[in-house]
């Protein structure tokens, strides 16, 4: 089991940035496909970003993809997202979840492993 800590979260104006990161110990990173997920105030958890742990296996929500940038540093246990041009419909807490797949899957059922979250707020 991997423990994951996600961290960058705050309030901000809209078409500022954040990059959200999100530390992981206790087993081998790099062995993991990495995810980014969020859930806003009374609506389901969706699917933003995943980064598999096969190179070049990626996946990007659309309506975010021209904005954010998932990424990931295995010597730091560490994955990224650089969000770019936030909107009001951005705000969210942003969950970093953990996969044993190989690729990348924007599938919550693929994901064992799941941080507490962190918030971000983006005001109009």
């Amino acid at each position: 089991q991997v423990q994951l800590v996600e961290s960058g979260g705050g309030l901000v104006q809209a078409g500022d940035s954040l990059r959200l990161s999100c530390t992981a110990s206790g087993r081998t990173f790099s062995s993991y496909t990495m995810g980014w997920f969020r859930q806003a105030p009374g609506k389901e958890r969706e699917f933003v970003a995943a980064l598999g742990r096969i190179s070049g296996s990626i996946a990007v929500r659309t309506s975010v993809k021209d904005r954010f940038t998932i990424s990931r540093d295995n010597a730091r246990n560490t994955l990224y997202l650089q969000m770019n041009s936030l909107i009001p419909d951005d705000t969210a807490v942003y969950y970093c979840a953990a996969s044993p797949r190989s690729y990348a899957s924007s599938s919550m059922s693929d994901f064992g492993s799941w941080g507490q979250g962190t918030q971000v707020t983006v005001s109009s």
